[in-house]
C-alpha cells in the first residue's frame, strides 16, 4: 500500500497548510531563542560590568551566581542551568555575532548555530571566525544541523591556526577510560581516544554482533522452531561482546560455530587529499616569539586550503600520520578523481578492479541523498531513480544512494525523485513542494588562478 494514496483533496491541502505553518513556527521560535540568548548574554555582561566597577576580586564571578540565582528563581530552573545559559549566549552573541544574526532572523535554527558555534570554538582570532562563520551560514540554510556538522568541521579547519598533527599529538596525551555510575546496578564505560581506533572497535563490535545474531537465527531456523533462544538486540550483543573481550581477550562466550568471530577485522573509510597523502610538511611551522597571537597569513592559509586533513568517514578531521599508516596498510583503494577548479567527482577507479560503479556512487554520494538525512552512503541501498522496470538505466546519471529508510519512503509514498544534471536531486512532496538535494562537496585539493604580481 502507498502512503497517502487514498487522502483526500482537503486532506492534502490541510498537510499543506499544516508544512507552512509549522515552517513558520519554527523560524518565529529560532528568532525567540536568539532574542532569549540576546538578553542572557547581556544579563552575564551586567554582571562583569558590575564587579568592574566595585573591582571585585573574583572578576564577576559571584557577580554572575547572584543574577544567574535571580533569573533562575523568576522562571523557576536551577541558577546552575541558568548560568550556563548565560555562559553559551554569551560564546555565541560575542564570538559569533553573525550567526546569532542569522537565527535572529530565523534562517537558521538554534541547533545550527550550535553546530556552527561548537565547529569553531576554537577559533581564537575574530577575522578567522568572522570569515568561518560567513562561508557556513550560507550553507546552514539549506542544510539540516546533522549533515551541517561535518560540513562546518571542514570549514573550520582551513582557519585552525595549528594543523591537525599538532592538535592531535596533543590530544592523544589525554586519552583516557572512564567510568560513571547509574542507577539499578548499572554504570557507563566511557573512551576517549583517537577517533579512527574508536570508530574501528564499533565497527568491529557491530560486526560481531550482527554475526551472533544471524548464526542464532540460522539455528533457529535449522531447529524449525521459528524463534530464537537467544533473543538479544544488536545493542545488547555489542554491549555483551565488548565485555567478553575486555575481560577475557577473546570472545569465548559468543563465538560462531565456525569459530569466525576472531576473524573479522574493523573496517573505516578515510579520505585522504592526494597532497595530504604525500607531504609531510605541506604547510610550514612559522616560529613566533612566545606569547605573541598565532595567525596564518595569505600565503599560510592558501597551503592550507591546498591539502586540508584527512577526513574520517565524511565526519572527522584526523592526524595525516593516521591517514598515512592506514593508506599504507591497505589491501586496496578507491582513487577519487575530482576536477581542479571547482573540486567535483569525476570519476573513480581502483589499483585492485571491482564493482566500479558502485564505489563511484559511494564517493561521489558520500551519505543518504534524501533532504537532511546524514547517513552514510556505505550504509546505503542504490536505488534506480527511474525504475529499472521502466526503462531506467543502471548508471550514475540514474542512481543514487538512499538511506533504507527513505529508500522505502520513495517507493511507498507519494514523494518523487528525479536526477537531474551534476547528479542533482530533485525531490517532490506529497504536497507538492520540491526539495533540492546536491552531492555533497569532495574533501580534495581544488586550484585558483594566481592573482598577477
Amino acid at each position: 500500500m502507498t502512503a497517502l494514496l487514498d487522502a483526500t483533496d482537503s486532506q492534502m491541502a490541510m498537510l499543506a497548510n499544516l508544512v507552512a505553518s509549522l515552517e513558520v513556527a519554527e523560524s518565529t521560535l529560532s528568532s525567540m531563542q536568539a532574542a532569549r540568548d540576546g538578553m542572557l548574554a547581556m544579563a552575564g555582561r551586567l554582571a562583569i560590568d558590575i564587579a568592574r566597577a566595585a573591582s571585585h576580586p573574583d572578576h564577576g564571578d559571584m557577580a554572575i551566581r547572584t543574577i544567574a540565582a535571580e533569573i533562575g528563581a523568576a522562571q523557576h530552573v536551577s541558577d546552575r542551568t541558568v548560568e550556563r545559559r548565560m555562559a553559551d549566549a554569551s560564546w555565541l552573541v560575542e564570538r559569533f555575532p553573525t550567526v546569532w544574526e542569522a537565527q535572529g532572523d530565523g534562517r537558521i535554527s538554534s541547533a545550527h548555530s550550535r553546530v556552527i558555534v561548537d565547529a569553531g570554538a576554537h577559533l581564537d582570532d575574530a577575522d578567522n571566525r568572522q570569515a568561518y562563520a560567513a562561508q557556513i551560514i550560507a550553507i546552514a540554510e539549506t542544510e539540516s544541523p546533522n549533515r551541517l556538522r561535518r560540513l562546518a568541521r571542514r570549514a573550520a579547519e582551513r582557519f585552525q591556526e595549528r594543523t591537525i598533527d599538532e592538535r592531535h599529538r596533543d590530544a592523544r596525551e589525554t586519552r583516557r577510560i572512564w567510568v560513571k555510575e547509574c542507577d539499578d546496578g548499572m554504570a557507563i564505560l566511557s573512551a576517549y581516544g583517537p577517533v579512527a581506533l574508536v570508530h574501528g572497535m564499533f565497527d568491529r563490535l557491530s560486526q560481531m554482533a550482527h554475526a551472533v545474531h544471524g548464526e542464532n537465527v540460522k539455528t533457529a531456523r535449522d531447529a524449525g522452531t521459528g524463534a530464537c533462544a537467544d533473543e538479544r538486540t544488536i545493542d545488547q550483543l555489542r554491549t555483551d561482546l565488548l565485555i567478553d573481550l575486555a575481560l577475557t581477550g577473546i570472545p569465548v562466550g559468543h563465538d560462531t560455530t565456525d569459530a569466525l568471530l576472531s576473524e573479522i577485522h574493523a573496517k573505516v573509510e578515510i579520505t585522504v587529499p592526494v597532497m595530504t597523502l604525500i607531504g609531510d610538511d605541506v604547510l610550514p611551522q612559522v616560529a613566533r616569539p612566545r606569547g605573541t597571537p598565532s595567525r596564518l597569513n595569505a600565503h599560510e592559509r592558501a597551503l592550507r586550503s591546498a591539502a586540508p586533513p584527512a577526513e574520517l568517514d565524511g565526519t572527522a578531521p584526523i592526524d595525516a600520520a593516521t591517514a598515512r599508516s592506514l593508506a599504507g596498510q591497505a589491501i586496496g583503494w578507491d582513487r577519487v578523481l575530482t576536477h581542479p577548479i571547482s573540486g567535483n567527482l569525476l570519476a573513480v577507479d581502483r589499483y585492485r578492479p571491482s564493482e566500479h560503479l558502485r564505489r563511484h556512487l559511494r564517493a561521489r554520494d558520500q551519505r543518504c541523498r534524501f533532504p537532511g538525512c546524514g547517513i552514510a552512503s556505505r550504509k546505503c541501498d542504490l536505488d534506480h531513480n527511474h525504475a529499472a522496470a521502466h526503462g531506467g538505466s543502471t548508471s550514475d546519471t540514474n542512481l543514487s544512494a538512499f538511506c533504507r529508510r527513505h529508500h522505502m519512503l520513495k517507493h511507498h509514498s507519494p514523494w518523487h525523485v528525479e536526477q537531474q544534471q551534476g547528479a542533482l536531486l530533485e525531490w517532490t512532496s506529497p504536497t507538492g513542494r520540491v526539495y533540492i538535494d546536491r552531492p555533497p562537496a569532495q574533501n580534495t585539493v581544488v586550484f585558483v588562478e594566481s592573482a598577477p604580481f
